[in-house]
């Protein structure tokens, strides 16, 4: 389950459900009483996994925004105006798993919607700020070492989303340049 106590009061929660799909046919009429997501994933334990990757990159979306929150303010902005910014940007406006679904997980890369060399470009100054601000920024350094090894193989006119790519196993799908 994900949505937490106020999720649970108001109905609103995702429910991952692992185990028999007949099982779950019959009891999801039940589990829809109680949350407006309901999903089945898969064999027994699948739901577990489905939740704790959820968590898991909530997680760090959160360390990597405070990375990127406190060099922002160490360098002089005011938080509340930083977070803003932020959430006015194309990332900030869209759900950010959304694009990985319509995009990465289709293999539909190209067009590129953001080219890896300009995001390249920006996170080397990001990370350069940082550390001109004394800001530690472990996350982002090692986003941005996957986006350096993408562009040590010419990637830099892909989509960012490119990156991905270099994942160990990572899910077989339609992938496109």
């Amino acid at each position: 389950m994900s949505g937490g106590p106020i999720g649970a009061g108001t109905g609103k929660l995702a429910i991952w459900v692992g185990g028999d799909r007949k099982v779950f046919d019959l009891y999801a009429e039940v589990l829809e009483s109680m949350g407006d997501r309901i999903q089945y994933i898969g064999s027994i334990g699948a739901g577990t996994i489905a939740k704790l990757a959820h968590n898991m990159a909530s997680l760090a979306i959160n360390c990597v925004i405070a990375e990127v929150l406190t060099m922002g303010v160490k360098t002089g902005l005011e938080p509340s105006v930083l977070w803003e910014a932020i959430r006015s940007g194309a990332a900030g406006r869209s759900r950010m798993f959304d694009n990985v679904g319509r995009r990465f997980l289709r293999g539909r890369l190209h067009p590129p919607s953001f080219q890896l060399r300009l995001a390249y470009k920006d996170a080397q100054l990001a990370l350069q700020v940082g550390r001109e601000a004394s800001v530690p920024m472990k996350l982002c350094s090692l986003a941005a070492l996957d986006m350096t090894e993408a562009m040590n193989r010419s990637w830099g006119a892909r989509d960012t989303q490119s990156v991905l790519l270099l994942k160990p196993n990572a899910p077989s799908f339609r992938r496109s340049r």
